[in-house]
């Protein structure tokens, strides 16, 4: 699949220098970009669940009382 994007001439040769330093093709490094801020915005989205869950109930548990279970 091809996908078009469109950049100045300054974004592309940031972009294009940076891929280089990492050894990737640009394509290869857009879409792991892509991926790791898909990956990192689920990642917030699952945290602040967590914490809405915690701040509902809010119980937690020493290192001892763990030991137990």
């Amino acid at each position: 699949m091809i996908v078009e994007v469109s950049m100045s001439d300054e974004e592309f040769k940031f972009i294009s220098e940076y891929a280089a330093q990492e050894n990737l093709s640009i394509s290869d490094f857009i879409v792991s970009a892509v991926m790791e801020q898909i990956e990192d915005r689920e990642d917030l989205k699952l945290y602040e669940k967590a914490e809405a869950e915690f701040n509902a109930d809010p119980v937690t548990y020493s290192h001892e009382e763990v030991k137990k279970f």
